[in-house]
């Protein structure tokens, strides 16, 4: 089965961010849990360094949340990050899901993704991932959800 690291990280999540990870569990457990699932072991390591540089990132250095910065993507972020995604975050922005640091963390997050099509459905999983890692932000995480789970995101182009 040729996974990629983002199917690995859904399946993470969905299996045990949203049933509560067993205290237990350790990342050996997990692994071994992913490769008997059919994850490739190359990938299935990939995808837990991500979620472990993720746990480390509570707050982007020189970005706070109250800072209302216009953000200027860099070139190889233009490339990765469609106008889609872009739009996604602003619009989250906006809204009041995301702050400008947690904005950081999901870019940061995107960008390792390792992938060049990047798209507003894999923006929409990650943001919900940094949301759900960071602690507080119950209410952001739930609307996340809804929009993940229920409804289709219209995104300005």
């Amino acid at each position: 089965m040729d996974n990629t690291v983002f199917d690995i990280l859904v399946y993470v999540f969905d299996r045990y961010m949203l049933e509560e990870l067993p205290e237990s569990a350790e990342r050996e457990t997990i692994a071994r849990d992913l490769e008997h699932a059919g994850f490739g072991e190359a990938n299935v390591e990939r995808a837990l360094d991500w979620l472990a540089d993720l746990a480390d990132q509570h707050e982007r250095p020189g970005v706070s949340a109250h800072d209302q910065a216009f953000r200027i993507y860099s070139a190889e972020e233009m490339r990765r990050l469609d106008a889609g995604c872009r739009g996604l975050l602003l619009t989250l922005e906006h809204g009041g899901i995301l702050d400008p640091g947690q904005r950081e963390i999901v870019i940061d997050r995107l960008m390792a993704l390792e992938t060049d099509d990047l798209d507003v459905e894999q923006a929409r999983w990650v943001v919900l991932m940094v949301l759900s890692s960071q602690p507080g932000q119950e209410a952001a995480c739930a609307r996340m959800e809804d929009l993940v789970f229920a409804t289709p995101l219209t995104v300005p182009h």
